[in-house]
């Protein structure tokens, strides 16, 4: 009898389903579903209360609708009965958090804070608490706290003690309502099994949590601020549960909500970037997964612990149990074409492609490909959404250098997609100098399954040959491969996330290699990055931070201008 797992990935403005058979990996199924609340970056649900600048929140209930609508789809879709799936996994984007109160109901959903901007989910891309990270790098430098080396240095002002801090400063009537902050994905298992388990993944690279060392001391959270000497024991958690365990089974009320039967193995939440790399069949060490949307997650294995400066932690067992687990990224690579798409293109072009029967960024991506490497005298700095690896700062913003009054969208499309590259090499380069080799490249996301032009690209500026995931749901496959192993072998699943991989994994037959004409022109344009990135980057010229702070105190005035 054939069985199937079922891998829910929740990502930045939707999440997706994928029934998964057992032993193959063939994707029988897949759903999607659109938040109902997309990202709010702007106004909360009540359309009134405006968000401040590098805001980004969620809505809690968008998670359930996604299970109660996508599940129920792929079961119909594929004519399957529940009685033969036998494990759910799922994953987020993070460091996504909520405040929850005692009886594990998120703040937003209580009417005393159903319009606070701070009762909301704090998406990965909430920036606004960079004023904290800032801080909490300074005080954890003086002090010469272990955990920084950890995480190349500095801590995001994405991940959650800079969130949770920021809720403290700017409204701490729900920071003492506050039962428990947790992470979205820990929040939806609580909600399929009825247990609060904390995943080792978001623990270890988003909380400071370490496998040895626990958390931070209390003397380091003190000298932040007083109110958090004991927060740990306060508003979050010491029980710390590994990736690849099961996290329970689903309750007879969650079954019935998505169409599941009662007693389904539910394996410990994960994360979006790192659940994707046995998916892709990487269980060792020196391969490189590129995670590619909105924003591009680098995930890389090794066999030690090593510092490497700017990454985004190094993690025992974060990814594969008994190796460790290294993350990078870069927070703008999606969105930044999407940003250009829709503030910088002539309605000419748009035309153009309504003719051709093709969306605005395939025709774009056309026209690039006709342009030579260095044809169109541009070059970019990737930085439009902060930069997260290797510099770790959210103040940082785009450059765009070469242009004149012939300068075409296409070629400014190119260069937005070689800076993005050009970061990816940065980081790859940043392992290599720490002693964390890198010896093959693999890519997934729908960037990676439909742009060739971008993936040649990267292939040319790393001049490495890169190899693409089979599945257009990544994650969502991974997670799938972890809900196997939840249920273990007796059910018809996997004891081993590797044992899994063997099977399940599934890579294009197509590899990109590197044309060695591009890839030499990509070294003398990577050189002119280098330089920009460091003048920028590393405070030889805080332009960006003082344009910030200008444009920070003239909104300021005009709103007192406004006001009266």
């Amino acid at each position: 009898m054939i069985k199937y797992s079922i891998g829910v990935d929740f990502g930045t403005q939707s999440g997706r389903a994928v029934l998964v058979e057992i032993g193959t990996g063939i994707e029988v199924a897949t759903s999607v579903k659109p938040y109902s609340h997309g990202v709010m970056d702007e106004f909360l649900p009540d359309g009134k209360t405006k968000l401040e600048n590098d805001w980004a929140l969620q809505h809690p209930t968008d998670y359930m609708e996604v299970l109660e609508t996508t599940i129920p789809e792929v079961l119909n879709q594929a004519n399957i009965s529940a009685d033969d799936v036998i494990g759910i996994g799922i994953d987020f984007t993070a460091c996504t958090v909520l405040p929850i109160n005692r009886n594990g109901t998120p703040l937003c959903l209580t009417d005393e804070f159903k319009n606070h901007p701070h009762s909301f989910v704090k998406l990965w891309k909430h920036h606004a608490a960079q004023d904290e990270a800032n801080r909490l790098n300074e005080i954890a430098e003086a002090r010469g706290e272990k955990f920084l080396s950890r995480y190349g240095g500095k801590i995001s002002s994405e991940w959650l003690v800079p969130k949770l801090w920021q809720i403290l400063n700017e409204a701490p009537d729900i920071y003492a309502e506050t039962d428990q902050f947790v992470e979205a994905t820990d929040w939806v298992i609580y909600q399929l099994t009825g247990d609060l388990k904390r995943n080792s993944c978001t623990a270890g690279y988003k909380a400071l949590w370490h496998k040895h060392d626990g958390y931070p001391p209390k003397e380091f959270f003190k000298a932040l601020d007083d109110r958090l000497e004991n927060v740990i024991e306060e508003k979050l958690s010491s029980d710390i549960v590994p990736i690849g365990s099961k996290a329970g089974e689903l309750t007879e009320q969650a079954a019935r909500l998505i169409g599941l039967n009662q007693g389904t193995a539910v394996a410990i939440a994960n994360v979006d970037a790192h659940v994707a790399v046995p998916a892709v069949g990487i269980t060792e060490p020196g391969k490189l997964l590129m995670i590619m949307g909105t924003s591009t997650c680098h995930i890389l294995l090794g066999d030690e612990e090593k510092i490497v400066p700017g990454m985004c932690g190094v993690v025992e067992d974060g990814v594969i149990p008994g190796l460790m687990g290294y993350e990078a990224g870069q927070s703008c690579v999606g969105d930044h074409f999407e940003w250009f798409t829709e503030n910088c293109v002539p309605s000419s072009y748009y035309e153009e492609a309504e003719a051709k029967g093709v969306n605005i960024h395939q025709l774009l991506t056309e026209k690039a490909a006709q342009l030579q490497v260095g044809e169109s005298g541009l070059i970019a700095l990737d930085w439009w959404n902060g930069n997260r690896s290797t510099l770790v700062d959210a103040d940082l913003t785009g450059v765009l250098l070469g242009a004149n009054l012939l300068t075409k969208p296409e070629e400014i499309y190119r260069a937005l997609i070689e800076a993005t590259a050009y970061g990816t090499r940065t980081i790859v380069e940043a392992f290599r100098n720490s002693g964390v080799p890198i010896y093959e490249v693999y890519a997934c996301g729908g960037i990676a399954e439909k742009n060739t032009l971008m993936m040649q690209i990267y292939s040319d500026v790393l001049n490495m040959d890169i190899r693409i995931s089979a599945s257009s749901q990544t994650p969502a496959l991974g997670s799938a491969m972890f809900g196997a192993v939840a249920a273990g072998k007796e059910r018809g699943g996997y004891n081993y996330i590797k044992e899994a991989a063997k099977e399940m994994a599934r890579l294009k037959e197509d590899i990109y290699q590197p044309v060695q004409r591009n890839a030499e022109v990509y070294d003398q344009l990577f050189a002119e990055y280098s330089r920009l990135y460091e003048y920028f980057g590393r405070g030889e010229n805080d332009v960006m931070k003082n344009l910030k702070k200008i444009k920070k105190a003239s909104v300021s005035i005009g709103k007192t201008v406004i006001t009266q």
